[in-house]
């Protein structure tokens, strides 16, 4: 890939190639964005396209039917995520790790605007679903996907770097939601954004257009201090290694998961600011994780002062 460095194994990139075009959303590239998606997260088994379940709360009683056993269809089909022979069965080969990456002095342009002036309606159309589709891949990936933020990310491009589950920059990295200088605010891009960084600071973006550092972002963004590439490379690495060598795929996937769906407690339920809700909420989450196989010999190595052995 490019002139990236070679990764270890259940490792791989997920490559923006449009360097010629600042690595710009086009149509063509958006598709071969979710093809790779999808090879990265079909089941060997079957072929069928594993992703997490949406983030709703009430699909915790599924997954604790699953782990238990149970054998009704609608409740199988979570089985691979619980139960860890099955996660090894289903994604025998798949990556545990994916890595985004784009070449040049641009991670993403967002969109390619000169492209969506002259597709027909239907095309503008499904390019923007087409988008909304390739963030919701990522965000619902089983494998973490870094995103290695090398340039300017502008746009439905600063959208895509703050969709990775971890974005690596370095400190003076800009990111831009540069819409309403054109007439057409980022609403879209403002997704992401906001939910990384809060709706006042990206607002701020929205209305101004300004572009913004990486150091400005609080902790939304891994930051590598200075401007050295070498150290953005060694960064990379670091996570990478952790992640691949050190941490168990099976528990780590629903664990994002449980975090997400968590994070959208509210309170609606119990009143507040939705703790109570969920902390009973990831309390049965916690009991559903020490049940697999990989928490037993996490707690076995912890209590044996040794190195755990992750199945692979």
């Amino acid at each position: 890939m490019a002139s990236w460095p070679a990764l270890p194994s259940r490792a791989a990139y997920l490559a923006l190639h449009n360097a010629s075009r600042r690595n710009a959303l086009s149509l063509s590239v958006l598709r071969d964005l979710r093809a790779q998606l999808h090879v990265h997260n079909t089941s060997p088994i079957d072929g069928k396209l594993r992703i997490l379940p949406p983030f709703k709360p009430d699909l915790l009683s599924k997954l604790e039917a699953a782990r238990d056993g149970h054998s009704d269809p609608d409740i199988d089909q979570y089985a691979w995520l619980v139960n860890g022979e099955r996660w090894r069965e289903e994604r025998k080969g798949l990556p545990n790790v994916i890595i985004l990456r784009s070449s040049g002095p641009v991670f993403c342009a967002g969109h390619d605007l000169g492209e969506l002036k002259q597709l027909p309606n239907e095309e503008v159309k499904e390019t923007f679903a087409l988008c909304a589709e390739v963030m919701t891949l990522i965000r619902r990936s089983p494998a973490p996907v870094v995103g290695v933020i090398q340039g300017l990310a502008t746009a439905a491009g600063a959208q895509l770097a703050l969709t990775t589950d971890l974005p690596i920059a370095l400190a003076s990295t800009q990111l831009r939601l540069p819409g309403a200088s054109l007439g057409l605010p980022c609403t879209s891009p403002s997704t992401a954004v906001s939910r990384r960084l809060g709706p006042a600071f990206t607002y701020r973006m929205l209305a101004l257009a300004e572009p913004m550092r990486a150091d400005q972002m609080g902790g939304a963004i891994d930051i590598v201090a200075g401007d050295m590439h070498e150290a953005l490379e060694k960064r990379v690495a670091e996570v990478v290694s952790q992640l691949t060598e050190k941490m168990a795929a099976q528990p780590q996937a629903l664990g994002k998961w449980a975090f997400w769906t968590q994070v959208g407690l509210n309170g609606r339920e119990k009143g507040g600011d939705g703790y109570e809700e969920a902390v009973e909420w990831t309390g049965r989450v916690m009991a559903l994780h020490a049940r697999s196989d990989d928490a037993r010999e996490g707690m076995a190595s912890f209590l044996e002062k040794r190195k755990p052995e992750w199945k692979l």
